[in-house]
């Protein structure tokens, strides 16, 4: 059973126009479906994290955050130059972080990390990395010196056969030391797949690591993904076997990610 305000931290809407350049072409994935995801797993809040697909056009995700304030939060994907206007609007919809993404077609990469983590400054926002895990060793000292909260996607795409390489080891360390990891993706790492039993080992050590900065998420609805398609009780049962402790799994799902992103406690 999930504790009252899980968070399910890392979700995407998709329309039907998407840029050139993108790496994949995906479904379409409405909001109305996301939250019926949602009450299907008792999840109480979601985070939408602005796809891939739609480059810097933030319009579909802010209008599911706009018709969902009390609910759903965002992470957005522009340029570092949108100007006040487009920073408030963005932080009125619902938007809490920015992602830089240096993976697929259609994110923004970490040149003008300065630039943002300005904004996210002034904002009271984060950064969230969705980065090669071959990079996190080149990235971490800038990472380790930014002043805003660092969230590294998907266990940092750190594969099984890298958790004890020097990708996985300064993973740790970064999180040891004060970022934050989405224990999310496993479908995505795992050489076995379900029921992910390789990914156990990482997963459980991330939590060790960061006990109250590790967070979960479905990565609903799956885009790119080419393997059997996974559910999300699937991807939380990796999570109760990982954190088998009751107090720590429920930090992950509730009371980290709500102070994160903010949502409210809700009332017993």
């Amino acid at each position: 059973m999930l504790p009252r305000g899980a968070v399910d931290t890392h979700a995407h809407v998709i329309g039907t126009e998407y840029i050139e350049s993108r790496s994949y072409t995906p479904h379409p994935a409405p909001a109305s479906e996301y939250l019926r995801m949602l009450d299907g797993t008792g999840m109480t809040y979601g985070v939408l994290i602005q796809v891939s697909v739609h480059g810097t056009d933030n319009s579909l995700m802010l209008q599911a955050l706009q018709a969902n304030r009390e609910r759903l939060r965002g992470i957005a994907v522009t340029a570092p130059d949108l100007g006040d206007a487009g920073w408030r609007a963005l932080k009125e919809a619902g938007v809490v972080g920015l992602r830089l993404n240096t993976t697929t077609g259609g994110g923004v990469g970490v040149a003008s990390l300065a630039d943002y983590e300005a904004v996210c400054m002034e904002l009271g926002w984060h950064l969230q990395f969705l980065v090669e895990p071959e990079r996190i060793p080149v990235l971490a000292p800038k990472i380790s010196r930014l002043r805003v909260p660092a969230v590294f996607d998907h266990m940092g795409y750190v594969r099984p056969e890298l958790a004890d390489a020097e990708a996985g080891r300064t993973l740790l360390s970064l999180v040891r030391d004060g970022a934050w990891v989405k224990l999310s993706g496993a479908f995505r790492l795992s050489q076995s797949g379900a029921p992910y039993e390789d990914m156990l080992p990482f997963t459980a050590a991330l939590a060790e690591a960061a006990p109250s900065r590790c967070v979960w998420g479905s990565d609903w609805p799956h885009v790119s993904f080419r393997g059997r398609m996974p559910n999300p009780g699937d991807l939380l049962d990796v999570l109760a076997r990982a954190v088998p402790d009751a107090a720590a799994r429920d930090a992950v799902l509730a009371g980290n990610p709500q102070r994160l992103y903010g949502f409210p406690t809700p009332a017993a």
